[in-house]
């Protein structure tokens, strides 16, 4: 059984930084890639980057390019996203994702994580 573990998040003043956490069990396939995805007030779950486990290639939403950065680990089966510059537009769940196969890890993920608060006061 695939389980997503997040971590991280809170509450910071914008222009500072945070970092997310999500680790992985359970999972058997190297060719899967494994993604953050975000929901904020009102709005529907868009998503924010992602990298491929056995590749390492990474793909971002434009509203996160220059200012996020997605990373793996893969001793410790565990994905960051490293979250600078931080505007209270990013106020959002974060949710973690991984999706078997390849590409960039779609809406369509095979699990989720838990999700996590993040919250940018201005």
């Amino acid at each position: 059984q695939v389980h997503l573990v997040q971590s991280g998040g809170g509450l910071v003043q914008a222009g500072g930084s945070l970092k997310l956490s999500c680790a992985k069990s359970g999972v058997t396939f190297s060719t899967h890639g494994m993604g953050w995805f975000r929901q904020g007030p009102g709005k529907e779950r868009e998503f924010v980057a992602s990298v491929s486990w056995s590749g390492g290639s990474t793909y971002y939403a434009d509203s996160v390019k220059g200012r996020f950065t997605i990373s793996r680990d893969n001793a410790k089966s565990t994905i960051y996203l490293q979250m600078n510059s931080l505007k209270p537009e990013d106020t959002a769940i974060y949710y973690c994702a991984l999706k078997f196969g390849g590409g960039r890890v779609g809406a369509d993920a095979d699990y989720w994580g838990q999700g996590t608060q993040v919250t940018v006061s201005s």
